[in-house]
């Protein structure tokens, strides 16, 4: 609406220039109307995500394919990233159909991993032990938590005095020790803790951080390294710089401080955290690296559930909050803008281009996670 100052005067200016006889060369005109900004609505993208890794990567045996071309091949710590996607839908949506998809998914799960949930890898058994704790925890299905603990007595057999300590990587490789089978036992420790309080939980966090800390990560910037004596050598593979081990440590940190209100612990997080923010070969250019496919697939989602939790920890800084978000929010409207074949809403590896060919499983979920972490933070109204 115009001002009552601006009307007042335009009829002024009018009724001097009609007096002189002189002609009116300027026109009034109405102000020309912005565009109003579209808001994207995360959670409907990530309904589409899911709808699609519902629809074109599950199995009648009741798991997640391979890739969207329905290849059958069978990966074990696929399916715990499975039930916690299923976990972000139900959460987000109290739909009972996820629910229902849970269930199928860990007797599917069990069933082609030899009707058992022990595997020979210590790794992968603690990402199928997180995700059923917190399917207890949301749920409070007891079955879940009886899975979790199951799998914790299991894992707790991988530590051994090889490299000084730590989890191994695997029963048949027990002198190999890296950051997938040590930063997630961690975290599954020190959540143990946080539920039924037993200290033995806390101190089994507190040994296996330590050992991490001490031994796979970088004291001057907080980059984490793969592993120890991977070739029988006794090295360290420094130059094996992925998302995935950068975001399961900052989680460890971020779960022990919540466990022990450490500050120390609170402070490696975010150290980590701001190297992943500014390393050029981990996220050139801002956006989160190619890491390929099959098991790589999964390692950008890793990255973004748990810096997205550390974004959202009370304790953190502001403006520290403000750069996880910023750098999570820009990676996703990344994903979304270039690398979302629509309509089909199928990802690709790489975050800044389209998909061609098939689409793997482990590809599709970390564009699930991310699209239901911006969700959340939207729904937070942290966007």
């Amino acid at each position: 609406m115009l001002s009552l100052r601006f009307v007042a005067g335009a009829l002024l200016g009018l009724a001097s220039l009609t007096a002189c006889h002189e002609p009116v060369d300027d026109a009034i005109t109405p102000p020309i109307p912005q565009p109003t900004a579209v808001v994207a609505n995360w959670a409907a993208r990530a309904d589409s995500a899911q709808a699609t890794l519902n629809q074109s990567f599950w199995a009648s045996d009741q798991y997640y394919l391979q890739n969207n071309a329905g290849k059958p091949d069978f990966n074990y710590w696929w399916q715990a990233h499975g039930l916690d996607i299923l976990l972000d839908g139900y959460q987000r949506t109290k739909v009972l159909d996820y629910l229902t998809r849970m269930q199928q998914l860990q007797q599917g799960a069990k069933k082609k991993n030899g009707n058992t949930y022990l595997n020979n890898f210590y790794d992968d058994m603690v990402w199928h032990a997180l995700a059923n704790l917190r399917a207890f925890q949301i749920t409070q299905e007891q079955s879940y938590k009886a899975t979790a603990l199951q799998l914790w007595a299991n894992i707790k057999t991988g530590w051994n005095t090889n490299q000084g300590g730590g989890i191994a990587w695997k029963k048949d490789q027990l002198d190999y020790k890296n950051t997938p089978a040590n930063a997630p036992v961690a975290i599954l420790a020190a959540r143990l803790y946080q539920l039924d309080r037993n200290p033995d939980d806390l101190a089994w966090a507190q040994k296996i951080y330590d050992w991490q800390k001490k031994t796979l990560v970088d004291p001057s910037t907080g980059a984490v390294w793969d592993g120890i004596n991977r070739q029988g050598d006794g090295k360290i593979d420094r130059d094996w710089r992925f998302s995935y081990n950068q975001g399961v440590y900052l989680g460890a940190g971020l779960e022990l401080y919540r466990a022990t209100q450490q500050s120390s612990y609170l402070d490696d997080a975010n150290r980590t955290a701001a190297f992943v923010l500014n390393d050029s070969q981990l996220s050139p250019g801002g956006i989160m690296r190619d890491e390929g496919g099959g098991d790589g697939g999964l390692f950008k989602g890793i990255l973004v559930r748990y810096l997205a939790q550390l974004a959202t920890e009370p304790a953190v800084s502001a403006a520290a909050r403000a750069q996880y978000v910023a750098f999570l929010k820009f990676n996703g409207e990344s994903l979304y803008n270039k690398a979302t074949r629509r309509p089909q809403y199928l990802f690709n590896t790489s975050w800044t281009t389209q998909p061609s060919g098939t689409v793997d499983g482990s590809t599709q979920m970390s564009g699930v996670m991310m699209f239901e972490t911006l969700a959340d933070l939207q729904a937070r109204k942290l966007l």
